[in-house]
């Protein structure tokens, strides 16, 4: 499939809102499901690559859609709405073939082919960096994990956590060191089926269980030298880069802004539906729930035209700085939590019993604030740079850096 998504007034355009509606109220019919299995919705993947939509990123002259931010959010936020876990592993996929930073440092040979098996197989891709000891390597560390140079080729050894898509993905871009005096740090592509990966099923959370974010253990994996597709001296990772700044933050903040939707319409069906026998009348008569209803929109609102910003900014080749994009993932999934918790907590118990979706909604909303960079991180990074600016004009020196500082 080779159509462009491209022109929002174009009749492509229309077709991906109607394939996009098609897939979500599919996937919302076996999310509770998989939630309660904590199993990849392997089948909604199929239904992905049928429709072309793990190719959205990929340029149309190498055979996808040459989809941009914006419509790549677009497909995040409405599948989110239907599975979610589906929309992280698939947010995953599209920063791992567009996102992230260095991609033109690939071999260019080892790039087209992921892009192809994406094409053609619908093989699935993730970054692999948490470690058991390190944590996130956002807070900065090296990794444990070792990539060893043997013969024309590496071996890998490692342990990595928190694995998004573990048995859903064909390939890991795996984070680690090499054995250097002076060690280098970068991504080494593993295929899954290689010898010595194994996974450990460990994952068991309170919310986006589908992901199946289990242990990956490399044993000795030995993968070829170009597979080695970005290494650098750390320091080099510690430059901010604008554009996969804004992909990351854009990505989760539209996923987490589809779970609050879900849980606003799920919301307006309970309040219509619902009739006290002492009131006589729908909840959604009373004023109180109109004003909730109304508080919960204004949230909505706001994460809309955050994402819109931050979207067509970098889609223009002009990404917003790192610090701006992320504070907008602050707020989004912050208005994401705020919305969803109005609606519970407007409810009482119906609004926690697992017969009604509400509770999963909230369960899945709240794991907005594990992703990296956290709130603390951001809202620092954000303080120290208004800081650093009043400092630069007053030609004071910038403030001391606290040793233990998370970024």
């Amino acid at each position: 499939m080779t159509v462009a998504y491209l022109d929002k007034k174009s009749e492509d355009a229309s077709k991906l809102d109607r394939t996009l509606a098609e897939l979500r109220e599919k996937f919302s019919k076996t999310a509770a499901h998989y939630d309660s299995t904590g199993t990849v919705p392997v089948e909604n993947f199929e239904a992905l690559r049928e429709k072309g939509l793990l190719a959205l990123t990929i340029p149309v002259d190498r055979g996808g859609m040459g989809g941009g931010l914006a419509t790549a959010a677009k497909v995040i936020r409405e599948i989110a709405q239907g599975e979610p876990s589906t929309a992280l592993i698939l947010a995953m996929q599209y920063m791992s073939l567009t996102g992230m930073e260095g991609l033109d440092r690939w071999p260019k040979h080892i790039r087209l082919m992921l892009e192809q098996r994406a094409i053609s197989h619908g093989a699935l891709a993730n970054a692999l960096r948490v470690e058991p000891e390190l944590g996130t390597p956002a807070r900065g560390g090296l990794p444990a994990t070792l990539a060893e140079r043997k013969g024309d080729g590496w071996v890998i050894t490692g342990r990595k956590i928190f694995s998004t898509g573990s048995y859903a993905l064909d390939y890991m871009l795996v984070w680690a060191r090499t054995d250097d005096d002076r060690p280098s740090v970068g991504y080494f592509l593993v295929p899954k089926d290689e010898q010595g990966v194994r996974i450990e099923e460990s994952w068991n959370h309170l919310g986006m269980r589908a992901t199946a974010s289990h242990d990956v253990v490399l044993e000795k994996v030995k993968i070829p030298a170009d597979h080695a597709v970005d290494i650098r001296q750390p320091a080099d990772w510690q430059i901010a880069n604008d554009r996969q700044t804004s992909w990351m933050a854009v990505l989760l903040g539209a996923l987490y802004d589809g779970i609050a939707q879900s849980a606003r319409d799920w919301f307006i069906h309970f309040a219509q539906t619902r009739t006290p026998s002492n009131l006589g009348a729908a909840l959604s008569t009373l004023p109180r729930f109109q004003d909730l209803v109304g508080r919960i929109d204004a949230l909505l609102l706001a994460n809309r035209a955050l994402l819109k910003n931050v979207c067509e900014c970098t889609d223009n080749g002009a990404p917003q700085p790192t610090t701006d994009a992320l504070l907008m993932k602050y707020l989004v999934t912050k208005n994401a939590i705020d919305a969803v918790s109005t609606a519970l907590e407007s409810i009482g118990n119906p609004g926690l019993t697992r017969h009604n979706e509400l509770e999963r909604h909230y369960r899945n909303v709240l794991c907005s604030r594990a992703h990296a960079p956290q709130n603390d991180s951001i809202l620092i990074a954000a303080g120290r740079s208004a800081f650093d600016a009043a400092a630069q004009k007053l030609n004071l020196p910038k403030p001391p850096r606290l040793s233990g500082s998370p970024i």
